[in-house]
């Protein structure tokens, strides 16, 4: 199963402060752990919102809003990709996670749809052309 693993974003963060050297340290070793035990698949920090845009969607009308956003509490600082046997063990990692920002901060943690969660309305041809454009979009990187 893939999990995406959400670090909220906080006050801090949204001011662009960036993270002290002993945090990117200890957060360094935190990924090579999830690395070595093949948990890790991608991961990054973000920019925070005022370098950010939304598009929202209206039927065929599309509008472009510029950060930064308001809600704090509803926006990301980062991610990572995953790739563990259960939600439990997504959770046993972010519990050894270095607290990502100073103070309080909070890490949100989504499985990620797999084709066959779908059902029958993802039909044969669609599981052939998801899994044609990974591979294009592995070779690419």
């Amino acid at each position: 199963m893939r999990f995406m693993v959400i670090v909220k974003a906080t006050k801090d963060s949204e001011a662009g402060k960036m993270p002290s050297t002993e945090l990117l340290e200890a957060m360094g070793k935190y990924n090579e752990e999830l690395v070595n035990a093949g948990v890790l698949l991608a991961g990054d920090g973000l920019h925070p919102s005022s370098k950010g845009a939304r598009v929202k969607f209206s039927g065929n009308k599309r509008t472009v809003i510029d950060g930064p956003f308001a809600e704090t509490k509803e926006l990301i600082a980062g991610y990572w990709l995953w790739q563990c046997k259960s939600k439990e063990e997504a959770v046993e990692w972010v519990k050894r996670c270095p607290n990502p920002m100073p103070g309080e901060s909070e890490i949100e943690i989504r499985q990620v749809f797999e084709a066959d969660d779908f059902g029958a309305e993802f039909t044969p041809e669609m599981k052939a052309q998801e899994e044609r454009l990974r591979a294009e979009a592995a070779k690419k990187k």
